[in-house]
């Protein structure tokens, strides 16, 4: 009999769950709270307790490509960045290409997940629901907890001295709908992550006045990089990981490296935004807007505010800006499992002690995994797919975790590596690197493409593994789950780039001749980065 597992929520992490529970035979049942999936991709305009909320302008920071699931691309004419009703128009797609609906149990709220009385010898667990005012409570072989972690808000006021003096309108950034009636305000934006810059340049069109107040500031990007492609097709390549890898033994340079990339757009020490610790490898802000808006004054940047007043903020560098009409604080969310209990998986100082980010390594059975409660350094949607296809081998009996003593020494190592990454900050104690943590799921399930063996065989794939976009398709190549349309994928994603983008006939010149050339000049080049690589 096929075991059965519970999946809590219906968002990304919840489907790709559902799918991936099904193609390892497993028999799941996915509990959503809402009337429908989709999760944080859903825009609504009313905030619901419970549930992830977003702003109705949001759009994607990762492209298709490279958010796609792996055995599964976008449309050919969807746009490469996807406003969230077009992210969710492929969400649909999918759970009804896969089936995943019939999986689905809508407006059930997971009350408690407990063990099972003989949880030491079955893994079981008593999962407790409600749905119209009624209990029910089932018995599963196993969990997946797909609930998000931008739910609570992080509201710091205590660091904020007369917030309760000011005469304005304040709030979270998870309340922000739309401009509409800041018209001729004075904003105070907290916060300089994503949320806060694209608030802070939507507000600044209908607003007198923007400013942000950062800290720490932060590295800007623009969704376009080299020769117009999506940022994160140009640099995320297993060769500048391999790169990147390899300067992290030397801070100074790697410190250096960072600084240059990140400037060549602009110089963000003119802007106010230069980040306190350069060297760090904290998530950058992706937006197009924000540098302009700074350039003709529309948005001012600011220190930290030490004090508010009844109509000001004063700021750590000895500034005062006087009638501000509105505080928005985009500080974050803190993490919770209600419905858990701290024996189990328990928070502190907004940090869980999960291995590889998913099991807690001290239960008697692994039977209980933790879906994309992590924060990679580019797209969650494969990373979170990874993490599934694991979870469910891991579950169904075909991989096996270390003793709690090697998980638990993997956790401290890891943290330790993350806080010398990318420091102490309580926005990052998700974060981890892209292409080295989809490795290393990968490796779990025997996913993980052999490119030195590929070089040998197919070294035109090869050549695109490792030098072109580290996207989903690569871990479809082989191993458990192996997709037959993986390397067709990999070879055609820049039609499916250029598409959308093909909107006006133009006459083009032959390039057959530097095409040829480079293409000789990409085998030697790879070669000398695979010796390269050998020797560290």
């Amino acid at each position: 009999m096929a075991k059965k597992v519970a999946v809590i929520g219906a968002g990304v992490s919840g489907l790709v769950s559902l799918k991936c529970c099904v193609d390892e035979g497993l028999e799941p049942t996915c509990f959503e709270r809402t009337e429908d999936i989709g999760g944080l991709w859903r825009f609504k305009e009313n905030v619901e307790d419970g549930r992830a909320s977003i702003y109705q302008s949001v759009i994607s920071n990762t492209s298709k490509e490279m958010s796609c699931f792996s055995d599964f691309p976008m449309p050919e004419d969807f746009p490469n960045f996807l406003h969230n009703s077009k992210l969710l128009e492929y969400f649909r797609i999918f759970a009804r290409e896969f089936d995943l609906l019939k999986y689905i149990q809508f407006q059930t709220t997971v009350l408690s997940v407990r063990k099972h009385p003989d949880f030491s010898s079955s893994g079981q667990w008593e999962v407790v629901t409600e749905s119209n005012g009624k209990k029910q409570s089932a018995v599963f072989d196993a969990v997946m907890v797909c609930s998000g972690h931008h739910i609570l808000p992080h509201i710091p006021l205590d660091s904020f001295p007369g917030i309760e003096k000011f005469k304005g309108q304040y709030f979270h950034s998870r309340q922000y709908k739309h401009p509409e009636g800041f018209e001729g305000k004075h904003i105070l934006v907290i916060g300089l992550g994503n949320s806060a810059s694209d608030i802070a340049v939507e507000l600044s069109k209908k607003a007198a006045q923007v400013f942000i107040s950062t800290r720490h500031g932060s590295w800007v990007m623009s969704r376009i990089s080299e020769d117009g492609y999506p940022w994160d097709m140009v640099l995320h390549t297993r060769f500048i990981s391999m790169f990147r890898n390899v300067l992290s033994r030397f801070k100074i340079i790697r410190k250096w490296m960072m600084e240059q990339q990140m400037n060549r757009w602009f110089d963000h020490a003119n802007y106010g935004l230069q980040p306190q610790n350069k060297h760090l490898m904290k998530e950058p802000v992706v937006n197009d807007d924000l540098p302009s808006r700074i350039l003709y004054g529309a948005i001012k940047v600011k220190s930290r505010v030490i004090e508010l007043t009844e109509t000001s903020a004063i700021f750590e560098d000895g500034t005062v800006e006087e009638d501000i009409d509105v505080i928005v604080f985009a500080t974050g969310y803190t993490f919770s499992f209600p419905f858990l209990e701290e024996s189990v998986v328990k928070v502190k100082d907004n940090t869980v002690s999960l291995y590889k980010y998913m099991f807690p390594p001290h239960l008697e059975k692994s039977t209980l995994a933790c879906i994309g409660f992590i924060q990679p350094l580019g797209s969650i949607f494969p990373t979170v797919e990874l993490q599934a296809r694991w979870a469910t081998r891991v579950f169904k009996g075909l991989c096996t975790l270390p003793s709690e003593k090697t998980m638990m020494a993997d956790t401290i190592k890891r943290n330790e590596k993350r806080i010398d990454l990318f420091g102490k900050s309580q926005s990052q104690t998700l974060q981890t690197d892209y292409i080295d943590y989809l490795d290393e799921l990968a490796s779990e399930i025997g996913a993980k493409p052999d490119l030195l063996s590929l070089l040998l065989k197919d070294p035109k794939l090869a050549v695109k593994l490792y030098f072109g976009p580290c996207n989903s398709y690569q871990y479809r190549l082989t191993g458990p789950g192996q997709w037959k349309g993986a390397r067709s994928a990999i070879v055609t994603q820049k039609k499916r780039i250029l598409k959308p983008l093909k909107t006006r006939a133009l006459t083009t010149s032959s390039t057959l001749l530097v095409s040829f050339l480079l293409k000789i000049l990409g085998l030697l080049a790879i070669s000398v980065a695979f010796f390269f690589q050998l020797q560290f």
